[in-house]
């Protein structure tokens, strides 16, 4: 009898097709293939998810402007991004669109059902919409408000920055007030639900502890979605037609067979953006509940993907596609990059410095010239063979065995926690210690030896080179799809052997035949050149014209001039510095995820606080005297300075400051608002 696989169920959100994918959209997705990919080496069975959200107004007003019909539109769209798809190698196992038969059957029934248990209810629905975040709000969640000259509110802005208008009509709603308690008391159970922490502390601060509302479920004002059976003047609003399609797509519902919901329900893992956690961690697990449904084993919002400190954006002009760069650098290149730049549960931050410099240093230089320099040796050297591996046989053989095993376990361990940047990093430094092997050894001088142990030496460190190779190469075969077979190619292994179980630097197969000349995988790019194409590529024109040219001119002459404090009133008390002094320091803001008093120091506190780094980072600083209950900080935004050289105190290491304001003997620590990113730099 054959041995059953453990399964593993992840999805990705399903993309609104308002647009073209940029690479803030498509890094979930080579995210969710990596862990993917890496599962199904490990040995489970798979089942991925991806999917389009075709429904609502916002794709009705999309397609009326085009001149066309909301599903000639979606199906374009859908289209769009499965050829994405392909081209990025994702490996997913079923596409959903809200559109599919079976799925809109699927949302009729479930939404029949909650009504009959008496979760949802009919009633009236008044308040601000946003078409583009397909969301409510009340007056006091908006950021921004219009009022007329008697002070009555006629509009405003959504948090997200786009126009809301006043929406009065008849709906279904959700008894999602019902549920907070159970929902709060299910977090407290289940700490690991939805990660990184600091998400689930949001949840519950910023929703759960000032009262769940009612959820709308129907809209009458617009007609693209899917007709409530019982009602058909309605139609399902966004959020359980939505949602639902992670269990859909499994045959819950849909009238036909549910062996595949049966097999991979609940969901290992489910990985979305931060901006909708929200809906995922309150309404989902809700809906699941009412219908008697487990919920998913985590919900992993990861952070946003950066351009200069804002959020990827279309509207901004600072996106950038990725065929773009898979034309120019090879998809390698791009999905190393994606997973490389994005630390856990933080935001990445997409330069065109940065991403020249990770395909010139971490690719070409470290990465393919140490591939070259391995196949030209043994062909000078071993007449092209692979020899046998051994240990021991030179002084630096342990070391660099040690550091490949330890390589293994820390990549398993943070593949497994989500830590994907870490693990290729953990990668990265066993490339890193093979180059300096290559240096240690010195197998041109072996190689000039005639004594029959420098022979034996020199094939040693030709087999530990292949060996190690051969690890990486298997290590990074989840995130990288072309670069892992090149390398097993070059070196005259097998590809159909690339596996990641039972990795071990000794398993090398003697004997093999490498490359005769090997090929550079990734060739070094001219770094100038490449800079200025990608900005070319991401940008809008910042250039000025005429009077606004020269108002410009004339502010920068302005602020380069010196200026003397002593003409001045200003009060200072400390010597004055230049703008390079200042820009020496590096000021981020953070969130505070715990804060304790030191034991044995009455002045200090220690933080531990999220500042975009890839771990928290801790920070004492003495103002205990006037925080007498410190947990009130938590979830606060704060200032600090990020760069501060690190020093121990009471045995403790700290590192950075908090910036805090003192006067008349008080102090008080400075804060910055919620929405601020973690991360951000303070200029």
């Amino acid at each position: 009898m054959a041995e059953t696989k453990p399964t593993y169920y992840i999805t990705t959100p399903i993309y609104y097709p308002s647009g073209k994918l940029h690479i803030g959209n498509s890094y979930t997705t080579i995210a969710c293939d990596t862990l993917a990919r890496y599962k199904r080496a490990m040995g489970y069975d798979v089942f991925f998810l991806t999917g389009t959200d075709e429904h609502g107004l916002k794709i009705e007003e999309k397609a009326e402007k085009l001149g066309t019909d909301p599903k000639s539109y979606v199906d374009g769209m859908a289209k769009q991004i499965q050829d994405l798809w392909k081209l990025l190698e994702i490996s997913n196992d079923k596409f959903i669109r809200t559109t599919d038969d079976y799925h809109e059957r699927a949302v009729q029934e479930i939404f029949d059902r909650l009504l009959k248990s008496g979760d949802i209810y009919l009633g009236e629905y008044e308040g601000w919409y946003s078409v583009d975040d397909e969301e409510y709000f009340t007056e006091t969640q908006l950021a921004k408000v219009y009022r007329d000259d008697n002070g009555k509110v006629i509009g405003g802005k959504a948090p997200s920055g786009h126009e809301v208008e006043l929406v009065k009509e008849q709906s279904y709603f959700f008894k999602m007030s019902k549920y907070s308690d159970w929902l709060y008391d299910y977090y407290q159970s289940h700490p690991d639900f939805i990660e990184p922490s600091n998400r689930m502390n949001e949840m519950i601060n910023n929703f759960i502890k000032p009262g769940l509302e009612d959820l709308a479920v129907s809209r009458t004002s617009f007609t693209w979605g899917v007709p409530v059976k019982s009602d058909p003047k309605h139609v399902v609003y966004v959020w359980i037609d939505a949602l639902t399609n992670y269990i859909t797509a499994l045959g819950y519902a849909t009238g036909g067979s549910e062996e595949l919901f049966n097999k991979y329900w609940p969901a290992d893992v489910q990985m979305v953006g931060k901006e909708i956690v929200r809906f995922h961690t309150i309404y989902w697990p809700i809906i699941l509940h009412a219908l008697g449904l487990p919920l998913p084993k985590k919900v992993f919002g990861h952070g946003w993907l950066l351009m200069s400190d804002d959020k990827m954006s279309k509207s901004k002009g600072n996106v950038i596609y990725p065929e773009t760069l898979v034309e120019r650098y090879g998809l390698d290149a791009m999905r190393y990059y994606l997973v490389k730049a994005m630390p856990y549960g933080n935001d990445g931050s997409f330069t065109p410095e940065d991403f020249v410099a990770r395909v010139n240093y971490d690719l070409a230089n470290d990465l393919g010239n140490l591939l070259n320099r391995t196949v030209a040796m043994i062909n000078k050297y071993e007449d092209g063979k692979l020899p046998a591996f051994k240990s021991d046989v030179t002084e630096f053989d342990a070391d660099l065995e040690a550091t490949a095993a330890a390589t293994i376990e820390a990549y398993n361990a943070d593949m497994d926690s989500l830590h994907l940047s870490n693990a290729l990093g953990e990668v990265w430094k066993l490339v890193s210690r093979t180059n300096k092997y290559i240096d240690e050894t010195a197998p041109w001088q072996l190689a000039k030896s005639e004594a029959p142990e420098d022979a034996e030496k020199l094939a040693s460190v030709m087999a530990h080179l292949a060996a190690s190779l051969r690890v990486i190469a298997s290590l990074i075969s989840p995130v990288m799809t072309h670069a892992p077979k090149e390398i097993f190619t070059q070196l005259g292994l097998d590809v159909a052997s690339l596996a990641i179980a039972n990795l071990k630097m000794s398993d090398l197969p003697a004997g093999a035949q490498v490359v005769a000349k090997g090929t550079p995988i990734f060739p070094r790019v001219d770094m100038d050149e490449e800079i200025e194409f990608l900005k070319g590529k991401m940008t809008k024109s910042d250039k000025q014209k005429g009077r606004k040219a020269m108002e410009a001119a004339k502010h920068e002459a302005e602020v380069e001039h010196d200026w003397d404090p002593a003409q001045t009133s200003l009060n200072l008390t400390k010597p004055e510095i230049k703008i390079d002094d200042f820009d020496k320091v590096e000021l981020k803001v953070a969130e505070v995820i715990n804060v304790q008093k030191v034991k044995g120091a009455d002045k200090l506190l220690q933080f531990r606080l999220d500042a975009g780094d890839a771990d928290h980072r801790q920070i004492l600083s003495g103002i205990a005297k006037w925080y007498p209950e410190p947990e009130d900080l938590i979830g606060k935004k704060v200032i600090i300075v990020g760069n501060l050289k690190a020093r121990k105190m009471r045995g403790e290491m700290s590192q950075g400051m908090l910036l805090s304001a003192e006067h008349d003997g008080q102090v008080q620590l400075i804060t910055v608002p919620e929405s601020m990113v973690n991360g951000s730099l303070i200029s």
